[in-house]
């Protein structure tokens, strides 16, 4: 790329200064559990404290096209050792490495909404795989002072659900992933993704979400930033829900899969499982997964996909709380 236009790209990022309530530039975030500082804002992330240990720093700087020698490769990306570059093409590059840095070279015709979009979700996910996280694709609210977590596919509901209970009065710990520590005997626990709800417009309307509603999250979507109430972070894990379609033969409702089937949904709802593998991390999702079902238990919620059964599934979802809860 030009440096003329690289310059440009990066000016845009630049232009919005972010600040805090008080006046303050405020570029610090708490995502994952862990802190981030950046060289520009991440609109919907959740701002962390001054003081707090910086464990991740995103900066804007010079991104090759390739990386020599790589160990793996795929359309778009790379991994060479502890690096891994992805290509979005008329977004930017990104350089992840060892999972504390990432460098951002934006396109000439990326838009200043463009590069935090995709940071905030895919690359802080990559990054936090870099890590050796156990990352799942999946929404989270807190319940009783735990975590239920909501996996399924993207474009399934997941987001959506957990405004709908969000609006019940269930704090939001994450949305589209959700990390979990596994370590030791107790349940798992799962870490606050550090950002605010991307709704579609037709769900923040048929949540009453209007005064909530905040920027696009791209200029090319009908997609907002909502804040809604955000919970406490890291929440034991409680329950894990997989969103499945009703359809036959399986009627809406909560259902219990067996243990092994279990354990393969969880590690099946692994975010970007193909660079589980690659990252040599699939025995510490089969762990988790089984951390995960011994404390927790991981349930089918199968529900119909029209909005207006979106209260039929938050009825479903919290009966089958509270019957947990009973039986705890």
């Amino acid at each position: 790329m030009p440096g003329s236009q690289r310059t440009a790209a990066r000016a845009r990022l630049l232009s919005k200064p972010a600040v805090d309530a008080h006046g303050v530039v405020q570029r610090r975030y708490r995502i994952g559990g862990l802190g981030v500082v950046s060289d520009f804002e991440l609109p919907g992330a959740i701002p962390g404290a001054a003081d707090a240990a910086i464990d991740v720093r995103i900066r804007l700087g010079c991104v090759p096209a390739t990386l020599p020698s790589p160990d793996h490769a795929g359309p778009i990306w790379q991994i060479a050792a502890d690096r891994l570059l992805l290509e979005l093409p008329g977004i930017a590059r990104f350089l992840l490495a060892s999972g504390a840095e990432i460098v951002v070279d934006p396109w000439s015709e990326a838009q200043a909404a463009d590069v935090p979009a995709f940071l905030t979700g895919g690359i802080i996910g990559m990054l936090l795989l870099q890590r050796g996280r156990v990352v799942l694709h999946a929404s989270a609210v807190e319940m009783d002072g735990r975590a239920a977590l909501i996996c399924g596919r993207s474009g399934v509901g997941k987001s959506t659900l957990a405004a709908a209970l969000a609006a019940r009065g269930h704090p939001v710990l994450a949305d589209e992933l959700c990390v979990l520590d596994v370590e030791g005997d107790g349940p798992p626990l799962a870490h606050s993704d550090g950002r605010s709800l991307k709704l579609w417009d037709d769900a923040v309307r048929a949540l009453g979400l209007e005064a909530r509603r905040g920027e696009r999250v791209r200029p090319c979507l009908e997609k907002h930033h909502v804040d809604v109430e955000a919970a406490a972070s890291p929440l034991p894990v409680g329950a894990v829900y997989v969103l499945r379609d009703a359809r036959a033969p399986h009627p809406p409702g909560v259902q219990r899969p067996n243990p092994v089937d279990a354990a393969l949904l969880l590690r099946r709802s692994a975010y970007r499982p193909l660079l589980v593998r690659h990252f040599g991390q699939l025995a510490t999702y089969f762990r988790a997964a089984a951390g995960v079902t011994r404390h927790a238990g991981v349930f089918h919620l199968t529900r119909r996909l029209d909005i207006s059964c979106l209260d039929d599934a938050a009825d479903a979802l919290e009966a089958h709380w509270a019957a947990l809860r009973t039986l705890a």
